[in-house]
């Protein structure tokens, strides 16, 4: 009796370290959904404003507004189907882009996503290209270029030239394509009396650190390839303490967040040196250059580059890198170790939306597709479990025959596993295959854009975000917003109640403290998966309930083994 209620305190203080101490671990290893895209007012679905999804929000440290800044510089309009925006003729920079198809929030009249905003508004984020000064002298940084074309279109690349006293005449043409890839061509011609030593860099600069968390399975921060490698390597607290420098041939760097990135894209066939340094105010950039090449008089050269800015949307990447040769820009998509299996789930998953239209009912047929395909398996640990339940009484026989002999318990119990061939681990494969698969569908929810605000039913409007419905508050009908560690929405109770019904066919254990153990146990991971992706969870309930549905059929099929597990 006394080691009954020591193994209860042990569970008690378990479990409700794994319910206080869980969100500390899970901010760290495993972050919640995205922010709720809505909340529920007076029983209705309202849209919540996401200032963190806007990059260049309003903010006190602004010096002047955005309208106001970019109406104080010459510029050429970029117009595209994914973007719209506007290229900066003094410097020239890239500094004025919103994405047309992705919205700050699910409201209809949403502003769509701003990704870059020009030097002097409220979070700058901008690129630019030039050469070098070190032998040669390029145009001022405040200097005026002259456009080609007044709208920079596919199709239609945009020429921006200038010159300097000493005879050089400097062009940066700038191409756009439909995705979000620009193709900068850099060209010095030399007109002058002498050889000069030509270099091209480009970067990125960036105003504050990244509104999206940097965490153990999603990074955030500053990104390269190099040396053919992917490093998720410097955050900007590294850069805080000191330029991070690199040099390769093939590769990138720039600014990655959750769904947007912003590439530096050189030549891959070029060696170039790489870095990323931090400035006065909280400004980060990285930056690129090339070798200098020397052009004699009356010679020129060209010095292609690309320059990424957009979603990270998978097939994109995909396609850049596989059909465009951009090294590894598809690994902007932090998948993690399980890649090769995160990947075909992402396909699957996409391709069953585009048939369905709907992301909740491809989550259910993906989960269905994943247990057909473990049907042989999952019915030998049914099988299993319902022998281990038919056993159970001669097991408590020999528990209360043998309790003051646990060595000859033990024999006893292993004989009798062997006589019935019952194999108390056989059920533990499926379980052990659901793992990489469950974290599999996390990083996909978590990462893929492609999941962002898809509604499925009623008042789940983004399977990428929390449920927002919850009873703490009657769902919605009294103006209280509860605590986030009580809110425990709809889903993850229908979650905790599938979990209850799919202990109860499990075979019970001898211990009582084990049982009560069992018992509590739907329910603490109910608080546990409360913060996840509704997918998530949509796809952990549809689990359960083919599970049930797994079990009544097998014990349709033997009855025998119910019949024994009853007595």
């Amino acid at each position: 009796m006394n080691d009954d209620r020591k193994n209860f305190v042990l569970f008690a203080v378990i479990a409700a370290l794994i319910l206080f101490g869980w969100p500390l671990i899970q901010g760290k290893f495993f972050p919640t959904a995205n922010p709720p895209a809505t909340k529920i007012v007076d029983g209705k679905s309202r849209p919540l404003p996401q200032p963190g999804a806007d990059p260049t929000a309003d903010a006190p440290s602004a010096i002047r507004e955005r309208q106001v800044v970019l109406r104080e510089t010459p510029r050429i309009a970029i117009e595209t189907p994914q973007m719209r925006g506007s290229i900066n003729l003094r410097g020239p920079r890239i500094d004025d882009l919103v994405l047309i198809d992705y919205k700050e929030t699910v409201a209809k009249n949403s502003a769509p996503i701003r990704l870059l905003s020009p030097a002097g508004a409220p979070d700058a984020y901008f690129a630019g290209f030039g050469w070098r000064s070190e032998g040669l002298s390029p145009p001022a940084a405040d200097a005026v270029w002259t456009a080609s074309a007044p709208v920079l279109r596919p199709g239609q690349p945009v020429t921006l030239t200038a010159a300097n006293a000493t005879g050089q005449r400097f062009q940066i043409q700038i191409a756009v394509d439909d995705g979000y890839m620009f193709t900068v061509r850099q060209t010095v011609a030399n007109a002058g009396n002498a050889a000069v030593p030509v270099a091209a860099y480009g970067l990125v600069n960036r105003s504050g650190v990244s509104k999206d968390p940097d965490s153990w399975t999603i990074h955030t921060g500053p990104m390269s390839v190099n040396n053919g490698a992917a490093n998720y390597k410097p955050d900007f607290s590294d850069v805080d303490e000191g330029p991070q420098r690199f040099s390769t041939k093939g590769g990138w760097l720039g600014f990655t967040d959750k769904y947007w990135l912003t590439a530096l894209i050189p030549d891959q066939a070029a060696q170039f040196d790489g870095q990323f340094r931090a400035g006065a105010g909280k400004t980060y950039q990285a930056d690129y250059a090339v070798a200098p090449r020397s052009v004699a008089p009356g010679q020129a050269i060209t010095q292609t580059s690309r320059f990424f800015a957009g979603a990270k949307e998978v097939r994109l990447l995909d396609r850049y890198t596989d059909k465009q040769g951009v090294t590894k820009l598809d690994y902007a998509i932090d998948w993690g170790w399980l890649r090769v299996l995160e990947k075909p789930i992402f396909y699957y998953l996409d391709w069953l939306f585009r048939m369905v239209g709907n992301f909740g009912v491809a989550i259910i047929l993906l989960t269905v597709t994943i247990r057909l395909l473990m049907f042989p398996i999952a019915q030998r640990q049914f099988a299993s479990m319902a022998s281990m339940r038919a056993v159970q009484p001669k097991m408590k026989a020999l528990q209360e025959r043998y309790k003051d002999d646990k060595v000859r318990l033990q024999q006893e119990v292993m004989a009798l596993y062997k006589q019935e061939k019952v194999n108390p681990l056989a059920g533990c494969l499926p379980t052990l295959i659901q793992i990489p698969i469950f974290y599999a569908l996390y990083k996909v929810l978590m990462l893929t854009i492609e999941m962002r605000h898809q509604p499925f039913v009623a008042w789940i409007k983004d399977l990428s975000a929390p449920d927002p419905l919850t009873p703490v508050n009657l769902f919605g009908l009294i103006p209280f917003t509860p605590p986030h560690f009580i809110a425990i929405g709809v889903v993850p109770i229908l979650l905790g109640i599938s979990m209850f019904f799919q202990f109860r066919l499990n075979p019970a254990p001898m211990d009582d403290t084990q049982k009560q153990v069992f018992a509590i146990m739907p329910w603490v991971l109910m608080f546990v998966m409360a913060p996840f992706a509704v997918g998530l969870q949509v796809y952990w309930i549809t689990t359960n309930c083919i599970s049930i549905l797994q079990q009544r059929l097998l014990y349709a099929r033997h009855p025998g083994l119910n019949q024994a597990a009853a007595k």
